[in-house]
């Protein structure tokens, strides 16, 4: 667990914040020390604002921005507000509720949230959106009612020591999304939801994501890619020394038929399986639909380059180990599979079920399935370059 006091929010934006619900509450947890303090180098907080607010006497539970000045237009500085309402949420002695309101978009330049505070903060949703040279470090985040953190088109992201939890039922509670982003290291955090721990959305490249304890959850995803026919580009994804337990997938690519553009340059390393049902797949036939089937189509999205190596654990033996379901017309290529341990879990096991390998190319030491070489027919399509 992370019962922090001491955490770091570091924004080098401006950044859009949407409206959503920030809650400090005592730890349930024993207290300890932690090793996180906020560095000196970093730039002070601003200063007090000269407005005349009103602001509630420091026992209220509910610090609202808007209290503070904030107008949520999309276009005013609202930076000082939010810093109001956080450093009297973070004063407070009691359980204490710093209110991002709906229906605004709030506009905050660069600053920077610190502890420590009197009670450990508790988040519930954070997006960041076109923010640059952004360190979120050290925070807590539970029971959001969609994804828990959302970047979208950021640069130069370190993502440190998060502590995520939420139900294994909630739909859609991806924990860490990341999209339209480069340059993006995330390190160090214990995830427990109900969808991806982790997802990589269409656009990010140079992603590094290390010592990871995943689950349960659905797993570190790439995707969904290409829905409704959509163009997707990713690359330079690194998920190594990580832990994904009790999860339907592990290392997951998804894409749907129909889209185009590519995912390229992926590295699988030297991660532990801990009874997951999916450990390593990759599936072009992605499909949402609560109606059925979704239609066959011809387009795929194009996977190459995408490497495993070191993945060792166990699995649920309902799936097989490995499942490589790519398309028809456009073939996964250069696939690499090398030290590959899986091995079923413990239980009662009527029938194993085999690496399971379709229209997928490349080199397995092992012969799990993969087929040698490159398809004869691979179409070279202009719409795939990213």
């Amino acid at each position: 667990m992370y019962p922090y006091r001491y955490f770091l929010v570091f924004l080098a934006i401006p950044l859009c914040f949407s409206g959503r619900l920030v809650q400090c509450r005592p730890s349930e947890h024993l207290e300890k020390s932690s090793n996180y303090r906020v560095n000196s180098s970093i730039p002070t907080s601003p200063s007090p604002s000269s407005k005349n607010y009103n602001p509630p006497q420091i026992s209220s539970s509910v610090f609202n921005v808007l209290s503070y000045g904030a107008l949520g237009d999309g276009s005013s500085d609202d930076t000082q507000a939010f810093k109001t309402a956080w450093d009297l949420a973070c004063e407070a002695n009691v359980p204490a509720v710093v209110l991002v309101p709906a229906h605004y978009t709030f506009l905050i330049q660069s600053t920077v949230f610190t502890g420590p505070c009197e009670n450990v903060l508790v988040f519930q949703a954070i997006r960041f959106y076109g923010s640059s040279n952004l360190t979120v470090q050290g925070v807590k985040i539970k029971n959001s009612p969609h994804f828990h953190f959302r970047f979208d088109y950021c640069d130069n992201v370190r993502i440190d020591s998060l502590y995520i939890n939420s139900p294994a039922t909630s739909p859609n509670t991806d924990g860490i999304h990341v999209e339209n982003c480069n340059d993006v290291k995330i390190y160090n955090s214990i995830i427990a939801n109900g969808d991806d721990c982790v997802s990589i959305g269409t656009g990010s490249y140079n992603v590094d994501i290390r010592n990871i304890t995943c689950g349960p959850s659905h797993g570190i995803s790439i995707g969904s890619l290409g829905t409704k026919n959509t163009r997707a580009c990713v690359s330079n994804i690194t998920v190594s020394d990580s832990v994904i337990i009790l999860s339907d997938n592990g290392v997951r690519i998804k894409t749907w038929q129909g889209g185009f553009g590519s995912v390229s340059r992926v590295a699988f390393a030297n991660i532990r399986m801990d009874r997951v049902r999916n450990p390593i797949i990759i599936d072009q036939y992605y499909c949402e639909n609560s109606k059925g089937k979704c239609p066959n189509q011809s387009s795929a999205v194009y996977i190459s380059g995408v490497s495993y190596t070191s993945i060792k654990g166990t699995y649920d033996p309902r799936d097989p180990p490995v499942s490589f379901a790519c398309s028809d017309t456009v073939p996964c290529t250069n696939l690499t599979l090398r030290a590959i341990q899986l091995s079923p879990a413990a239980g009662k096991v009527n029938r194993l079920r085999a690496p399971f390998c379709w229209k997928a190319y490349g080199d397995d030491e092992k012969h799990h399935c993969l087929a040698d070489g490159l398809p004869k027919l691979l179409p070279v399509r202009d719409a795939d370059k990213c």
